[in-house]
């Protein structure tokens, strides 16, 4: 057919071979070869049907995203599903690996689906701003039925071979080779079953409202959700080929949005962080036992993160009660997820087994690999290490998750400090994906080669950045909190900055986040800083008078808001006279804030913050700032990070909001090179996708 598509024939049937290396994407010359594949089987008297089937580890996991910035060129996927249809001799798909988006929409026009145990199947199209385009809102409905088909649909799930069975989603499940049972399959297939074919199964009208209402919330009412909803209800109410045309240009729009861009941004920006130039060629070590110092709620939690991975690991503490917070901690974690079912009794013993809890230091010997989460605080850490360097393997690395503080300072403590990282994970860290993989300036490059397999191997996103304040996340997560609080001095309230954010889509507002870890923690950071303060800079003391009141947040019952019984914040008139107190002792006339005043400074001051971290070279990816605060900081995926925001904007629009912002701020401002930024982020309508 041509070097993606070949036929081979196996007795009157063809197995349709699908070669797109190395995931099967549905390419255009992928549809070129299985249309005139399928013409063939129809014109050759000798055949009874076919089989289409992966070559290499998969069937198809998806379409081409590159394609789906620009024009789509003919034969498009609903061609090649129509003329399987349309074709009078049965053909089925015989799926392994996995079949997703297009790929699971082409299994979806055969008249037949046979899996392999363990494969994926799904549509996750709408993880990526989209909805189906070539019929998996029409076809899907039509064997599981409305409520289900909603739900796996504006989820994005991936169903496993076997749930797949048993929803209806596959007809059989091979056993022994696949090919040879897809064969078999064909033989015993007396005629054509088209899915378009069949009624969508009846379904009670208060479960598909509960399977709306529910993906509607999860989907934080995003518009590919509401359309693919209002897709798959078509299925139920519309000829088929009206509802396949009226999907297919809701397609078409969405995947042209700038939501549709973000998601693709990010899709390929997460394959690309791990694409290290700077590791090639540096093979991490194979680390197989773990130590953790500090069982708190961040220690507890790395712990937790690398028993789910399934390696052991040693949790150390100096206090007994301390360290038997931390195990119940961890047996709670377990004890829900058992009771939710996500796992099983097995499962749990099997990991809780592989934890060792002690008090006896001299266990952290037994570790290749050692993180520390004890208290933030410099001189303790470079305490903590000279304590335990000399315990340890001479090969073993010494990782700190410290949030601010300077890594090289910390591995200046130790006799080896090419074998000190940082490894910053996020709070709940069993749950956050995201790690900030730090390299010193005497990281050995091995010693950051395993850092990151290891990372990997906890199943979560690592992402490399060199030593500097805050790294990346906490560096433009404090210039952005900076911002919001000059704000307050200028007009704003806690209120309304949190509302103008969450609207925007941030998970929360700056002061809700704040009050929820505690004012407290960047008090003491500030203070640990204080002596290297510019007093010519603009400097807001209202976190610092809260603290001094004792207000530090949810913890307290008070912060900058007050919370109830329920744990409900609430805004608080002491607070509102502090800050209108503040402004007036500065001669700062207040002014009004709407909501996109806040937005736009908050999201310049993030590019500018950005764009600096660069010149620095902090980083050198402007699409990993992007993964770092989507992933991180709760910055809405949808509008694809700072970065890609920025890089949408005019140059000239943006230089003029720096200049407003670097007026507002005042001394100690410093000017990122937002040409150069926009440079290297430049996303058109026809390259967002090949970024």
């Amino acid at each position: 057919m041509n070097q993606r598509i070949t036929l081979e024939r196996n007795g009157p049937v063809a197995l349709i071979y699908i070669d797109n290396p190395p995931v099967n994407a549905g390419s255009l010359e992928v549809r070129e070869g299985l249309l005139r594949a399928v013409k063939q089987v129809e014109s050759d008297s000798q055949l009874i049907g076919a089989v289409l089937i992966g070559a290499g580890k998969m069937f198809i996991a998806g379409s081409d995203l590159n394609e789906f910035g620009k024009p789509l060129e003919e034969p498009q996927l609903p061609e090649v599903i129509r003329a399987i249809e349309q074709c009078s001799k049965p053909i089925i798909a015989a799926v392994h690996g996995a079949a997703l988006g297009g790929g699971f929409e082409l299994a979806l026009g055969c008249d037949a689906r046979v899996a392999a145990p363990g494969c994926l199947l799904g549509l996750p199209e709408v993880t990526l701003g989209m909805i189906p385009g070539a019929g998996g809102t029409q076809r899907l409905p039509r064997l599981v039925g409305i409520p289900k088909a909603i739900e796996l649909i504006c989820s994005g799930a991936r169903v496993e071979a076997s749930e797949a069975l048993a929803l209806g989603m596959v007809d059989a499940v091979a056993e022994g080779d696949l090919a040879s049972f897809a064969v078999d399959y064909v033989r015993r297939l007396p005629d054509k079953r088209r899915i378009r074919d069949m009624n969508t199964p009846a379904s009670d009208s208060a479960q598909i409202e509960q399977a709306r209402a529910k993906a509607l919330k999860a989907g934080r009412n995003r518009p590919q959700v509401s359309a693919a909803i209002d897709a798959v209800l078509d299925a139920a109410t519309q000829p088929i080929d009206l509802a396949l045309a009226a999907e297919r240009e809701v397609f078409q729009r969405l995947r042209l949005s700038t939501e549709a861009f973000a998601l693709r941004h990010l899709f390929f920006a997460e394959r690309q962080s791990a694409k290290r130039i700077e590791l090639d060629g540096i093979e991490p070590r194979s680390i197989e036992r773990t130590a953790v110092i500090g069982a708190g709620t961040m220690g507890s939690g790395i712990a937790l993160a690398i028993l789910q991975a399934g390696l052991p690991v040693v949790l150390l503490e100096r206090d007994e009660a301390a360290l038997n917070k931390g195990m119940e901690r961890i047996r709670a974690d377990y004890d829900r997820r058992v009771a939710t079912g996500r796992i099983d009794e097995a499962r749990a013993e099997a990991d809780l087994a592989r934890l060792h809890a002690s008090m006896d230091w001299e266990q952290v010997s037994r570790a290749q690999l050692v993180i520390e989460a004890v208290f933030e605080d410099l001189t303790v850490k470079q305490e903590l290490l000279r304590q335990v360097e000399p315990l340890l393997d001479e090969e073993a690395i010494f990782a700190t998750n410290t949030s601010y503080l300077d890594v090289d300072q910390i591995a200046e403590a130790a006799k080896h400090p090419q074998r000190v990282m940082g490894l910053h994970f996020f709070s709940p860290a069993n749950v956050m994906r995201l790690v900030e993989v730090v390299r010193g300036m005497y990281t050995a490059p091995e010693t950051i080669s395993t850092g990151f397999a290891l990372v990997r191997r906890l199943g979560k996103l690592p992402i490399l950045t060199n030593n500097a304040f805050g790294f990346i996340g906490n560096r433009i997560y404090a210039a952005y909190r900076q911002q919001c609080e000059l704000m307050l001095e200028e007009g704003a309230l806690p209120a309304q900055i949190d509302e103008a954010m969450e609207t925007f889509g941030m998970a929360m507002g700056p002061f809700a986040v704040a009050d929820l870890s505690g004012l407290d923690i960047a008090w003491r950071m500030r203070q640990a800083r204080s002596h290297l303060r510019d007093v010519n800079m603009r400097y807001v003391d209202i976190p610092d008078l809260l603290c001094e009141q004792g207000r530090l947040g949810r913890k307290t019952g008070a912060g900058y808001y007050r919370y109830d019984e329920q744990g409900r914040r609430n805004e608080d008139p002491r607070v509102t006279e502090l800050i209108e107190r503040e402004s007036a002792r500065k001669g700062i006339a207040r002014r009004t804030f709407s909501p996109g005043d806040i937005v736009e400074r908050v999201l310049t001051t993030m590019a500018n913050e950005a764009a600096l971290l660069m010149t620095e070279g902090v980083t050198t990816r402007a699409s990993d700032i992007d993964l770092v605060l989507v992933n991180g900081f709760g910055f809405p995926k949808w509008e694809g990070g700072p970065a890609f925001w920025s890089a949408r904007q005019p140059l000239a629009s943006l230089k003029a909001l720096q200049q407003q912002l670097a007026a507002v701020t005042g001394a100690g401002f410093i000017k990122g090179d937002l040409a150069m930024f926009h440079h290297l982020n430049a996303f058109s309508q026809s390259d967002a996708a090949t970024a």
